[in-house]
Parts: C-alpha cells; structure tokens; sequence
C-alpha cells in the first residue's frame, strides 16, 4: 500500500492542486457577478472599455482586420460603439494592407456608416498616404467621404484640396474641389 501510495503521489498532488484552482474559479467567479461592471452590463446602459485590441477576421470577404483602441463605449441598445484613440489595420488577401489612425469615431450597425475624426493619417503596403480632419466610410455602398481638407501622397505625387470620393468597389478616388496635384520630376523620366 505504502510503496503504491509513493508512486501515485504525483497524480494526487496534480488532483489537490486541480481542486484549488476550481475551488478559486467557482469563488472568483461569484465576485464577478455580483460586482459593477457585470451589473452595469445587465442593466442596459451603454458599456465601456479601456485599452482593447479587437479583430476580427472574414474568410467569406478574404479579409482580416484588427482595431486597437484606448477607449470603446457601446450603446445601450447595442447599434452604436464609440472609440477613441484609435489604430485600424485592414490585412485584405491580395492586396496591400490599410492602417488608419485617429482621435474618435463611431459606427452605426443600423446605418453601416463609419465616422472618424481628429488628425486622421492614413498609409497602404503600397507606398500611399492620406490625411484629413474626418472621413465616412459607408460600409454598404463601399464608399469613403469627406468635405475637409485632404491630403493624399503616392510613390511619385501628392494630391491636395477639399472632398474626397472613394469608391472601393471600382478602386476610384476623386478630389472635389481646389486641387492641387504635384508630380515628382523623376517619374516622368
């Protein structure tokens, strides 16, 4: 019995440390409903979040995208969330990514529009660059918009003026009005 016990000791000592592991979860697990935040959730107003990374990732579209952000808030209702300080990746398939970051924004699940806003600066893999005050991405229609100032900067130009159109359907970009375009020297040559 003695030298059976000696050589069981490790499954008993595993089984000992299983059950206060269980013990603490069912334990901690109590704290947690009964304390604010699971409390604020269940009572319906709007939940809040600090400091979240969250992706996201769609075999269907071939896309990936991962969203980190200092602050996330959603709506009681649950058909709006609102961040702040904000970093957007888009890791498409077969094609360049897309990084954008900015101060705020919001997306209505109802509308599928996007608003972001503050010092908006975004790049591609491709080499290109665009910056502006606020952009609205229409998630339905697959059109980006704005009525400020933007400013965009490729491989060998740059555009400037105010509006943008961007239909990400047929991979078309307009500038609407004051535009300046700049062409570098050397890609003429």
């Amino acid at each position: 019995m003695k030298s059976s016990l000696l050589r069981q000791w490790p499954l008993i000592g595993l089984g000992l440390v299983l059950a206060a592991v269980a013990f603490y979860l069912v334990r901690s697990g109590k704290e947690f409903i009964q304390g604010p935040l699971f409390m604020e959730a269940m009572s319906g107003a709007g939940v809040k979040l600090r400091d979240i990374q969250y992706s996201q990732d769609d075999p269907d579209k071939e896309l990936k995208w991962v969203l980190n952000a200092g602050e996330v808030r959603f709506s009681e209702d649950r058909k709006s969330i609102f961040f702040q300080d904000f970093h957007l990746k888009v890791i498409p398939e077969n094609r360049p990514f897309f990084e954008l970051k900015g101060n705020k924004g919001d997306y209505s699940r109802d509308s599928g529009e996007i608003n972001l806003w503050g010092d908006l600066e975004g790049f591609s893999g491709n080499g290109y660059r665009i910056v502006t005050e606020h952009l609205m991405i229409n998630e339905r229609l697959g059109h980006v918009s704005t009525e400020e100032p933007v400013k965009i900067f490729g491989p060998f130009f740059s555009v400037s003026g105010r509006g943008l159109l961007m239909d990400l359907e047929k991979e078309s970009v307009k500038v609407l009005s004051d535009v300046t375009t700049t062409i570098e020297q050397e890609s003429l040559i």
